[in-house]
């Protein structure tokens, strides 16, 4: 892979903002995709999401149900350790764009209702995360100041020698 689109992958800056949108949005979605995997938290596990999923149409509904468990899980956890939080973030938008489309705009904005409120909020949490990065504290910013291992030990080796 190319080094430098793998550093604009994982760049971002020391900002807290990062950091107050990561840790509770991936709380968030660890536990949600957790109900669809799992069966946690009251959730139905892989084959009752996945047939709820079939009833509305998401075909095949156990796939569908392992695809946003696992992008919900995977890109939670990813979130609240803030590794690869732009390509997570993606995953999570896209995810938070379907259930909203496809489960929640007919009930309306309110979450009493069922309605959209609630994964447009994360929808929007997801988007600034794409847009900003992880922030403070996370691997990627980590990555940001040390660098990517043995490319970046090229690219100091590449600095001193034009120097």
């Amino acid at each position: 892979m190319n080094t430098s689109l793998l550093r604009n992958i994982v760049f971002t800056d020391s900002s807290l903002a990062g950091l107050a949108l990561r840790i509770p949005a991936g709380i968030i979605f660890m536990a949600h995709g957790a109900q669809k995997l799992f069966g946690a938290f009251g959730g139905y596990g892989l084959d009752g999401t996945g047939q709820w999923m079939a009833s509305i149409g998401l075909e095949p509904g156990y796939l569908m149900a392992l695809a946003a468990g696992s992008a919900e899980f995977f890109g939670g956890l990813a979130l609240l350790v803030g590794l690869l939080t732009r390509p997570a973030a993606l995953m999570l938008a896209i995810t938070m764009v379907v259930a909203i489309v496809s489960v929640h705009i007919q009930n309306g904005l309110f979450m009493s209702n069922n309605g959209y409120e609630f994964g447009l909020s994360l929808l929007a949490i997801s988007v600034a995360l794409l847009i900003r990065g992880g922030g403070a504290f996370s691997l990627d910013r980590w990555i940001s100041i040390h660098g990517l291992g043995s490319a970046r030990n090229t690219a100091d080796v590449n600095v001193m020698s034009t120097q």
